[in-house]
């Protein structure tokens, strides 16, 4: 154990006293009256004691994780969700004839079953105009989730929309862009996950050059 010793004459500060606490764990077990003695100051109930005020903290950091396990277990349900109506999805196209009947159960299914507005294969035919822009642009890293310029809008989807998801297929696939829109503005946004994503454009990428 630390003890600090100090001059009869030394000012004690925040930091000092701060300081030898923490060197010191155990002053309130060897001081245990201290604990129902001290007051501290408290917004809603005046003054309350040190256990007093310890066990509002306690009760208030337990408030606080269960409120994120909750929040992370609405996260694991919904992405299950997710999960098992892309599965439906990707057997569906396991069993497509032609690029038709996929372009149609893509559209069919996103639709139905995540309400979504737009759902387009779009081939990028030359190195200029718009689509070549936003191939250029947004999908630097494969994907992009987010808003578009009223133009870019127009120019994948016919139409203004909320949010978007872009992905880029493979040069197997040709220079292909899978586009998803969102009448919700905010269901798309940049800090999105797109590991379930990626299993669809995996097989997009699969099936598109047999077809």
């Amino acid at each position: 154990m630390k003890e600090l010793t100090l001059p009869p004459d030394a000012l004690f500060d925040d930091a000092l006293i701060k300081e030898y606490l923490h060197d010191n764990p155990d002053f309130f077990e060897r001081h245990p009256e201290l604990l129902t003695t001290l007051r501290i100051a408290h917004g809603e109930q005046g003054t309350v004691s040190l256990v007093e005020r310890r066990q509002q903290l306690l009760r208030t950091k337990v408030n606080q994780l269960e409120e994120e396990i909750t929040r992370l277990m609405s996260i694991a349900s919904r992405n299950e969700r997710i999960y098992h109506r892309l599965n439906e999805l990707c057997f569906g196209l396991l069993s497509c004839q032609d690029i038709g009947e996929v372009r149609q159960l893509l559209a069919s299914h996103l639709r139905q079953q995540f309400g979504f507005s737009h759902v387009r294969l779009i081939s990028v035919q030359d190195d200029e105009g718009e689509l070549a822009r936003i191939l250029r642009t947004r999908l630097v890293h494969g994907h992009y989730f987010g808003r578009l310029t009223q133009s870019e809008s127009k120019r994948l989807f016919g139409s203004e929309v909320g949010s978007v998801s872009l992905s880029l297929l493979s040069a197997e696939s040709g220079r292909t862009i899978f586009a998803v829109a969102s009448p919700d503005a905010m269901h798309f946004h940049p800090d999105m996950d797109h590991l379930l994503l990626d299993q669809l454009v995996r097989l997009l990428d699969h099936l598109l050059p047999r077809l």
